[in-house]
């Protein structure tokens, strides 16, 4: 019997994989596990569905059974992955262990959690799925009363760009919304300081209240002898400066960490991420990683990225592309083109090309809603866009120095 290509993970990383492994190959047989539903959607659209009134169920843009037949993948859902023997080249499930020719790690990241102090710290929700969208819709939106209880407040962890995006989309659907981060601004490791301001004041348009230089210290119910109604603000939010803030819900959007669990038990090279070389491969021959789950340790590029992990979506597009090349037998090396992250803010839509860390220079600001990042031979490195200037994507792109 032949050997499958097996991949770990049906996100957008293992889904893209698989779609353009099947460009070049069809015949041979992959199969696919995944600890969810394997039903394919697009993960930026968490964090802009309530301005939209979507639901959890219509943010699936192709059901697993229609991906799986269309791609010819034999989906194993709703599976747990309990160990890697990569000299055996066996995975052991919960379904049993099945062999494999190559294997494909596309586990993802998880959420950070801070440790909390207080009675409530188990009830901070974290958003990094459709499963836990769909916790936190109910949360907010319970069965029965789509519209009634807009008006909770929303106290979300992180002033990043998932915090920010988030802040955003809740405040334009009519929640109230506190941001606790312990910078002095948001988008902090994005833009630059007069971006920050920008956006902080179109956030705070909105009604979006911060508190920087400020950290969460416990999470209580308001009265633990009680069971608060639906809608009332049933949390006590302590900062470590002592302050207090009541809130329905607490989302911690601090950043995510690369699920290496399964990597690092198999023994392979694992630094911030599964480390990978050019070709997508790990330190276990015919086992390779992408998406948040991979750090490029020696991807060939325009950029700079040896040693990094690029959470966004044009890194897993490239890829994608480039290790379907290598599983279809076409050695191919991985080379990202410069990538610049839309955030998806509506109150000041942004785009940025951040600069290379490491790389000398200052932001000068030509006109209102542009940022370049020119290094000491005037050369431009880097830019932000906000607000109509965004529209200049493919213009500032083409004028950075790789």
């Amino acid at each position: 019997m032949t050997r499958p290509v097996l991949v770990i993970g049906a996100g957008l990383a293992g889904w893209t994989t698989v779609r353009e492994f099947r460009k070049l190959d069809n015949g041979t047989p992959v199969v696919m596990i995944t600890a969810d539903s394997g039903d394919f959607y697009a993960k930026p659209s968490l964090s802009n569905a309530f301005a939209q009134g979507r639901l959890p169920a219509q943010l699936i843009s192709t059901p697993a059974a229609k991906m799986a037949e269309s791609l010819n993948v034999t989906l194993m859902p709703h599976t747990r992955v309990e160990a890697l023997d990569v000299a055996a080249k066996t995975v052991s499930t919960s379904a049993g262990t099945m062999a494999y020719r190559d294997l494909v790690l596309a586990t993802g990241a998880q959420p950070i959690r801070v440790p909390l102090e207080g009675q409530a710290a188990d009830r901070v929700i974290s958003v990094n799925s459709l499963e836990d969208f769909a916790r936190f819709h109910a949360k907010l939106q319970p069965a029965g009363d789509a519209a009634g209880n807009r008006g909770r407040h929303v106290l979300v962890m992180g002033a990043g760009l998932i915090g920010c995006e988030f802040a955003n989309d809740l405040a334009q659907a009519g929640y109230r919304v506190s941001v606790v981060d312990p910078g002095t601004r948001p988008l902090a490791a994005l833009l630059p300081e007069a971006a920050s301001a920008t956006l902080q004041q179109a956030l705070e348009g909105l009604g979006v209240h911060f508190y920087f230089g400020a950290t969460v210290r416990a999470v209580d119910p308001v009265d633990p002898a009680t069971t608060q109604p639906a809608g009332a603000d049933s949390l006590e939010i302590s900062l470590a400066n002592g302050e207090v803030i009541d809130a329905s819900c607490v989302l911690s959007a601090i950043g995510l960490r690369a699920d290496t669990a399964l990597a690092r038990a198999a023994g392979l090279a694992v630094d911030r991420a599964i480390v990978v070389n050019t070709r997508l491969q790990t330190s276990a021959e015919g086992v390779y990683a992408l998406g948040d789950s991979a750090q490029y340790a020696s991807a060939v590029s325009k950029l700079s990225v040896h040693g990094s992990a690029l959470p966004y979506v044009m890194p897993i597009m490239a890829a994608a592309k480039a290790l379907a090349a290598n599983l279809a037998g076409t050695p191919a090396e991985l080379v990202f083109p410069l990538m610049p992250v839309s955030v998806k803010t509506p109150s000041l839509p942004l785009v940025v090309a951040a600069p290379q860390p490491g790389t000398d220079g200052q932001w000068h600001m030509p006109e209102a809603g542009l940022w370049q990042w020119m290094d000491e031979a005037g050369l431009q490195r880097g830019f932000v866009l906000a607000g109509a200037q965004t529209a200049q994507r493919m213009v500032q792109a083409r004028r950075v120095a790789l």
